[in-house]
Protein backbone atom coordinates (compact mmCIF):
# COMPACT_ATOMS: atom_id res chain seq x y z
CA UNK A 1 0.00 0.00 0.00
CA UNK A 2 2.71 1.90 -0.90
CA UNK A 3 2.58 3.34 -4.20
CA UNK A 4 -1.20 4.81 -4.18
CA UNK A 5 -2.94 5.16 -7.83
CA UNK A 6 -4.35 8.32 -7.96
CA UNK A 7 -7.46 8.49 -6.43
CA UNK A 8 -9.66 10.27 -9.68
CA UNK A 9 -8.03 7.12 -11.87
CA UNK A 10 -9.80 4.23 -9.70
CA UNK A 11 -13.24 2.72 -10.16
CA UNK A 12 -15.88 3.47 -7.73
CA UNK A 13 -15.27 -0.41 -6.65
CA UNK A 14 -11.43 -0.12 -6.62
CA UNK A 15 -11.86 2.86 -4.18
CA UNK A 16 -14.33 0.72 -1.88
CA UNK A 17 -12.09 -2.22 -2.13
CA UNK A 18 -9.43 -0.11 -1.30
CA UNK A 19 -11.14 1.33 2.07
CA UNK A 20 -11.86 -1.72 3.08
CA UNK A 21 -8.04 -3.20 2.58
CA UNK A 22 -7.19 0.27 5.00
CA UNK A 23 -9.52 -0.79 7.48
CA UNK A 24 -8.47 -4.11 7.96
CA UNK A 25 -4.38 -2.91 8.16
CA UNK A 26 -5.29 -0.11 10.78
CA UNK A 27 -7.32 -2.80 12.74
CA UNK A 28 -4.84 -5.43 12.54
CA UNK A 29 -2.15 -6.00 15.13
CA UNK A 30 0.48 -5.36 12.91
CA UNK A 31 -0.37 -2.29 11.70
CA UNK A 32 2.72 0.10 11.54
CA UNK A 33 1.98 3.14 13.41
CA UNK A 34 4.34 5.42 11.42
CA UNK A 35 2.47 4.90 8.36
CA UNK A 36 -1.18 5.56 10.28
CA UNK A 37 -1.28 8.85 9.12
CA UNK A 38 -0.55 7.61 5.89
CA UNK A 39 -3.21 5.28 5.88
CA UNK A 40 -5.48 7.84 7.30
CA UNK A 41 -4.99 10.58 4.70
CA UNK A 42 -5.97 8.09 1.84
CA UNK A 43 -8.69 6.82 3.40
CA UNK A 44 -9.80 10.21 3.64
CA UNK A 45 -9.40 10.81 -0.16
CA UNK A 46 -11.39 8.02 -1.07
CA UNK A 47 -13.73 8.65 0.97
CA UNK A 48 -14.31 12.38 -0.19
CA UNK A 49 -14.41 10.55 -3.76
CA UNK A 50 -16.75 7.96 -3.09
CA UNK A 51 -18.97 10.56 -1.33
CA UNK A 52 -18.65 13.20 -4.76
CA UNK A 53 -19.37 10.16 -6.96
CA UNK A 54 -22.53 9.18 -5.43
CA UNK A 55 -23.59 12.37 -5.05
CA UNK A 56 -22.68 13.15 -8.87
CA UNK A 57 -25.06 9.50 -9.54
CA UNK A 58 -27.71 10.62 -7.33
CA UNK A 59 -28.59 13.89 -9.49
CA UNK A 60 -27.52 12.29 -12.90
CA UNK A 61 -30.76 9.43 -11.74
CA UNK A 62 -32.69 12.38 -10.25
CA UNK A 63 -32.50 14.30 -13.63
CA UNK A 64 -33.44 11.01 -15.60
CA UNK A 65 -36.51 10.26 -13.43
CA UNK A 66 -37.73 13.79 -13.83
CA UNK A 67 -37.34 13.51 -17.93
CA UNK A 68 -39.45 10.53 -17.64
CA UNK A 69 -42.09 12.08 -15.48
CA UNK A 70 -42.41 14.73 -17.76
Amino acid sequence: MSNFKAVSELTYTEAVNELDAILRTMQSDSCDIDRLTVYTRRATELLKECRRRLTTTDEELRTILADLEK
